[in-house]
């Protein structure tokens, strides 16, 4: 076996290797899923790689804009309670599964790689039955029901925490693009802050709640700007598409040292130019600060079992991150909290050091080893 750390890895054989990666419906599954097919394709350029979504899924435009093909299933949720569609899963699965097989089989599938969401059960399920190899990642601490279910059918289960309680487990941290994960931050700044409209030389705070945006964090940075420009820190705040914030005479809010935008495509620029970031804590986003060594404030999305606290738990207990309900973050914590934080270069560079400690750069390429064994190519 090859070494799973090298981050670069080498020239594979010029074995025709077929791989289907399921997963979609959101970016926490989609991003990783894109990494490992990329980190695969980098190895083995002549791979056969395809990928198995749903036909409403953000799959449909980031597959595709990624270079892959794209097959599509019916969209099988597990219900959780009596209903009606509890009556109708078994028929609903059976067929699901037909059209998985019909997949592998038409691709020559060599093993199947699941990320979890809704499609994962019938494709884990259709894997099993024709005794193709199935390879797992699981970016939650919190594993969902599907890689649950496809646990039991493999010993190939990565995880991004090491919290994760899943079957046959191994630690190989969060997949993620290139472009983050050999991120120096030091070097990438000033570029960054350029592309951004930023001021090279004053402290930076960006503010994210994801592409949808997050009303809460929307609400306090803006009750906040005056004391945040009063401090000399300028913001940069990525407000969500179709969330941008306007005066009660419909105007952009404008503000000394801010400057809003709806999306950030190239992320790498956001961790780069920043000196704090005001986020989320999505799986995806806790594990790319700590991977670049970025500290951040987490904002849990407060919806259900707070697995996006538990996401941000290692950071935050390390010193590395802080962390603050939902119901807490407003315009008084940010002025009291935040702007002292973003003036304090020396813990800045203490939690810096501290996330880069915990972070995990080369998980792509340690899933695709795990692809490669698993398939005996």
């Amino acid at each position: 076996m090859r070494n799973v750390r090298n981050n670069v890895p080498g020239p594979r054989s010029a074995q025709s290797l077929s791989v289907v990666l399921a997963g979609g419906g959101s970016a926490g599954h989609l991003s990783p899923l894109l990494a490992i097919a990329a980190s695969i394709r980098a190895s083995e350029p002549g791979a056969s790689i395809v990928a198995v979504g749903t036909a409403d899924g953000l799959e449909t435009k980031l597959v595709p804009e990624a270079g892959f093909e794209l097959e599509t299933i019916a969209r099988i949720p597990l219900p959780r309670k009596p209903s009606m569609d509890l009556i109708r899963l078994p028929i609903r699965m059976q067929r699901a599964v037909a059209d998985a097989k019909k997949i592998l089989n038409a691709h020559g599938a060599h093993v199947l790689v699941g990320v979890g969401g809704y499609v994962c059960t019938p494709m884990y399920l259709a894997a099993k039955s024709l005794g193709i190899p199935i390879v797992i990642h699981e970016a939650n601490t919190k594993a969902g029901l599907a890689n649950k279910l496809g646990a039991r059918f493999t010993s190939y289960v990565g995880t991004a925490f090491a919290a994760t309680q899943i079957r046959n487990a191994q630690l190989v941290g969060m997949p993620m693009r290139a472009a983050i994960a050999g991120l120096d931050r030091t070097s990438a700044r000033d570029g960054a802050r350029q592309r951004l409209g930023l001021d090279a030389h004053r402290p930076v705070l960006i503010v994210t709640g994801g592409s949808l945006g997050a009303v809460r964090l929307n609400r306090a940075v803006a009750g906040a700007l005056d004391d945040i420009a009063f401090a000399g820190i300028q913001t940069l705040h990525i407000t969500g598409i179709g969330k941008a914030l306007t005066t009660d005479d419909g105007a952009k809010l404008a503000s000394p040292l801010y400057r809003q935008v709806e999306y950030v495509d190239a992320m790498e620029d956001v961790y780069a130019a920043a000196d704090v970031l005001l986020c989320r804590s999505g799986a995806g986003t806790v594990s790319e600060v700590a991977a670049v060594g970025l500290p951040a404030v987490f904002v849990p999305l407060p919806v259900g079992n707070g697995e996006q606290a538990r996401n941000a738990e290692q950071l935050v207990a390390a010193n590395a991150a802080l962390l603050v309900q939902d119901a807490t973050l407003d315009a008084a914590w940010i002025r009291d909290t935040v702007v002292p934080l973003a003036k304090d270069p020396q813990r800045l560079a203490e939690m810096s050091a501290r996330a880069a400690k915990l972070g995990i750069r080369d998980a792509a390429t340690r899933m695709a080893e795990m692809v490669f064994v698993a398939s005996g190519k």
